[in-house]
């Protein structure tokens, strides 16, 4: 529990058209990805009443162009400080979606606790996913905790035990295992999803939340929806189960669309 700071979250897009996640606490805003285009991240912040001047820092999961797409832009338009970690570091370094505006904004993460805006701390967490290096996140905001864990292709222990210990957990919930055997995917694209370092279905989310579910846990907020593969209502109704005679706020973020601006 915080110091009683207000803490804010909104979710800009969650899906492979894009990923971007703002928290906000105490004036600090810190976004988590760069999937959405500078114009429309502008936008949705004003609906906030909020401005870039808000942004503090961006913090990176991994490579794929999903979560970067718009990160040279975020660099060379703001000038916010960008972390992540070394391996991924390397990775951009010479990436084309970044080009020379990454090194003059670019802090690498620590494998502890790092200081990434004022009163908001970072922990990274190495999770199985196809890129060159992908982490989830568990955030101290003040004595908040918040934990995100998007694009893990199978749970590990240091995951669940940080969710253990959160107030709020952002975690994907990317298909309904029948929905992909038998959708339009071919086998070796269906076999790479769910293969271990590909996404989380709907029933292996569900067993997550009832393995790290705790009294301290508020809102659990269903990431990386499948287009294809999955629907809300799906994704809500299998981890629902898990926190049945839990008041737990269960949402699943929009792909293509802004989430609410949610007071955590």
């Amino acid at each position: 529990m915080n110091n009683g700071t207000p803490v804010f979250f909104k979710s800009f897009s969650s899906g492979s058209c894009g990923n971007c996640y703002l928290l906000l606490c105490g004036g600090q805003g810190v976004l988590i990805d760069a999937g959405v285009s500078m114009r429309r991240l502008k936008a949705e912040l004003q609906r906030c009443g909020l401005c870039f001047d808000d942004i503090k820092a961006v913090l990176v999961t991994h490579d794929h162009m999903d979560h970067i797409r718009n990160l040279g832009s975020y660099c060379k338009r703001m000038r916010k400080s960008v972390w992540m970690t070394p391996a991924l570091s390397a990775s951009m370094a010479t990436h084309w979606m970044t080009g020379e505006y990454l090194s003059p904004v670019l802090h690498r993460l620590s494998d502890g606790w790092n200081e990434v805006a004022p009163g908001i701390r970072a922990l990274p967490f190495v999770v199985p996913h196809d890129a060159t290096q992908t982490v989830g996140y568990c955030l101290d905001l003040q004595g908040y905790r918040f934990v995100i864990m998007t694009d893990i292709g199978q749970m590990t222990d240091e995951a669940l035990s940080l969710a253990r210990e959160a107030s709020t957990v952002v975690i994907e919930s990317n298909y309904d295992l029948d929905m992909l055997r038998s959708g339009p995917y071919p086998k070796i694209l269906q076999d790479r999803i769910c293969g271990g370092c590909g996404h989380l279905s709907n029933a292996e989310c569900s067993d997550a939340v009832a393995d790290f579910m705790h009294p301290g846990l508020d809102n659990v907020f269903l990431c990386h929806l499948s287009e294809h593969n999955n629907t809300p209502q799906k994704a809500v109704e299998t981890v629902g189960r898990a926190l049945e005679g839990h008041k737990v706020r269960l949402m699943a973020l929009p792909r293509e669309s802004a989430s609410p601006f949610l007071e955590l």
